[in-house]
Formats: C-alpha cells, structure tokens, sequence
C-alpha cells in the first residue's frame, strides 16, 4: 500500500489507478471492514487525525479530482464526504523520498511521464498535507535514510 503524500498529479496512469483503489482498501480498513492491511503502517497518520474516515474522503476526493482532470471515471459514490478539514503533517524528508521513489518507478514502468515531475523546488504536496522539516517517516522500508526501493 502506498498512498502517496505527493500531489497526485505526479503520478502516470497505471499509479493514479492504484492510488485509487488503495486508497479505498485504506478507507475500509480504518472503517473496520476488512481483516487484511489493518496493521499497515501508512494508515497511522490518518488514524492520528481527529476524523480519520473523514481524513481519507478527503484524501480520496483529490484523487477523484485528478482523475477528472485527466478524463478518467472513478466512482465518486464510494467515498463519503469530508466532515473534518483538518490536515495532516508530512516531512519535507518524507516528500522527497517519495519523489526519488516515484521517479525511480516511473523511470521503469512509465519513462515519458517523467515530465509529470518537478524540475525546479520542492514537490506540491496532497492537499491533505501541510509541510513540516524533518526525515522520511521511520515507517519507510529500511527507514528514514534508505535508498527507495
């Protein structure tokens, strides 16, 4: 499960799809209707926000957003709508072990979205994201100062 602190308009086609669905797996864990993902580490920051349901339609819905914006049809019916607007910190280390990571992926799977990239500056974050300094979550494989896998 990966759900991504960076702004989803980085991601290509095959990633925004998967973002998607896992983000819904997400959404039913923390619902309590699944068994599986229950223990995954990814889900502590939306468990550690006020209206953790709430946290993750919102994260959902600029997923939505973005596939509307490239002509996609995700089914906008299975998240709910968003109570609690409060955000979510990530760590500017987080943000660009994600961006190393992303790249690493898309430089494999996708190389012409490699544009969807930022050339200049930090990465936008997920509008459910405000930015604060310090290293990649410790949840990460191999941690805060691994290389992405």
């Amino acid at each position: 499960m990966r759900l991504w602190s960076i702004h989803p308009s980085y991601l290509d086609a095959r990633g925004l799809v998967a973002l998607w669905r896992e983000g819904l797996l997400a959404r039913a864990v923390i619902r309590g209707a699944t068994r599986g993902y229950r223990n995954h580490p990814q889900l502590e920051r939306f468990r550690a926000h006020p209206s953790p349901i709430s946290a993750v339609d919102h994260y959902l819905r600029s997923v939505v957003q973005e596939a509307d914006t490239r002509g996609y049809s995700f089914d906008r019916r299975k998240i709910g709508p968003v109570r609690d607007g409060s955000l979510l910190t990530v760590t500017s280390g987080q943000l660009e072990f994600e961006l190393t990571h992303l790249e690493a992926k898309l430089r494999r799977r996708s190389p012409a979205d490699l544009y969807r990239l930022p050339q200049d500056g930090p990465p936008r974050t997920h509008p459910l994201f405000v930015v604060v300094s310090g290293p990649a979550e410790p949840w990460e494989r191999g941690g805060p100062d691994a290389a992405p896998g």
